[in-house]
């Protein structure tokens, strides 16, 4: 495994008011406002009588805004952050890159890693805080009885499957051309869950044969992709950016899973923690989604600097890039987008891929609801506002 690393500076303690100075605001201003002597509860009682009807509703909506919209400290603020060889999990190096950890008062180191299996034991070691991992390796870990919870989302959609240039003439044929042919996957991956959907809605078997689909699994996708130069493989499984990169090496799009209606909005990546630490850490994960959903806004108002702070992490040719983020054929957003990832983990049960499991202990929505409340406290436009549409459409 080829590890690359980013450490972020670890933050100065000036810079730490930058994310957090809103709540020690808050604190001095509870404190000088709390009652010097005690009173009676006649007084009490008296003095919320006297008071304007008005005025007390006022106080306490802004009481309440007060409190739905504050973050504190994080409670750690060094952390670990794994992820894979693709453009997907570009949220991550876009706030590292611009300075987002930095603002809300985290130092995060980036590593990549090269398969959710790795990602998934170094979060339960300590190695990692938290991780961008396939939804599907996900769900089946935590039917498993691993302790890990999702926390937000990475990207939407984004794969599908490539095939030897002799097989077809264009892109996109359709799932049929995978008949009679051996095909390079990852076992317990949403590439290959959307393969056996796809399958399956059309009435073609799984086997050997020449009405069947062969499927050969490989421990990673870069080994997938990689046994494409194997004369006895045919197709292979693809995440961005393999997708650029197997058109740009001769090869065809069987499809993009962008394309296909029964994978519409296929949550593939979240982001996942151990389940101790988002129960020890929230305000520090909080602070994690905020970063993401800056970098967000940036994804969305300037492509260029994002290619670049791609670049420097997944270390292909621009256009590629471009291609994989901007090109239509996914969506890389931090909203948790829960529905969909219910949807999925009810179809990978029917698939056999594993037991059904009780999910909503180890799903939390409301770290990013907190983080993108605060920020549409602090000043909101059109990016934000799709942010907080899409989370209570789907949350």
């Amino acid at each position: 495994m080829k590890n690359k690393f980013k450490v972020i500076s670890v933050l100065a303690s000036l810079a730490l008011l930058t994310g957090c100075g809103a709540l020690n605001n808050s604190s001095q201003t509870a404190e000088s406002n709390a009652p010097q002597n005690e009173t009676s509860a006649v007084e009490e009682s008296k003095a919320e009588t006297d008071k304007p009807e008005a005025d007390n509703e006022s106080e306490d909506s802004s009481e309440s805004e007060t409190a739905n919209t504050e973050i504190a400290a994080p409670e750690k603020s060094d952390l670990n952050l794994g992820y894979l060889n693709s453009t997907a999990h570009l949220l991550a190096f876009v706030a590292a890159e611009e300075g987002y950890f930095k603002e809300e008062g985290l130092n995060v180191t980036l590593t990549q890693f090269s398969s959710a299996g790795e990602l998934v034991n170094g979060l339960e070691s300590g190695k990692l805080d938290v991780a961008f991992i396939g939804s599907v390796p996900t769900l089946t870990f935590q039917s498993q009885g691993h302790d890990v919870t999702i926390i937000g989302g990475a990207m939407t959609n984004g794969h599908g499957y490539v095939i030897k240039s002799e097989f077809a003439d264009e892109d996109e044929k359709g799932v049929e051309i995978l008949k009679g042919r051996n095909v390079a996957s990852v076992k317990n991956s949403v590439q290959d869950a959307e393969l056996q959907i796809l399958l399956k809605d059309a009435g073609i078997e799984i086997g050997e044969g020449e009405d069947k689909v062969n499927i050969v699994y490989f421990d990673s996708q870069k080994d997938a992709y990689a046994a494409l130069s194997n004369q006895t493989i045919d197709a292979a499984s693809v995440y961005s950016p393999y997708a650029s990169l197997a058109k740009s090496q001769g090869y065809k799009v069987v499809y993009y899973c962008a394309h296909e209606k029964a994978l519409e909005n296929q949550p593939c990546c979240r982001q996942v923690a151990s389940t101790a630490a988002v129960k020890a850490n929230p305000n520090t994960f909080t602070a994690l989604e905020r970063a993401f959903i800056k970098a967000y806004h940036l994804t969305q108002e300037d492509h260029e600097k994002t290619i670049t702070d791609v670049k420097k992490y997944i270390d292909i040719d621009e256009a590629f890039i471009e291609t994989e983020v901007y090109g239509g054929y996914s969506v890389s957003s931090p909203d948790p987008d829960k529905k969909g990832t219910l949807t999925l983990k009810d179809t990978i049960v029917e698939l056999g891929y594993t037991e059904d499991y009780n999910i909503e202990p180890l799903y939390n929505t409301e770290l990013y609801k907190a983080a993108l409340d605060s920020i549409l406290a602090e000043g909101s436009d059109d990016i934000y506002k799709s942010l907080q549409e899409h989370f209570d459409t789907y949350e």
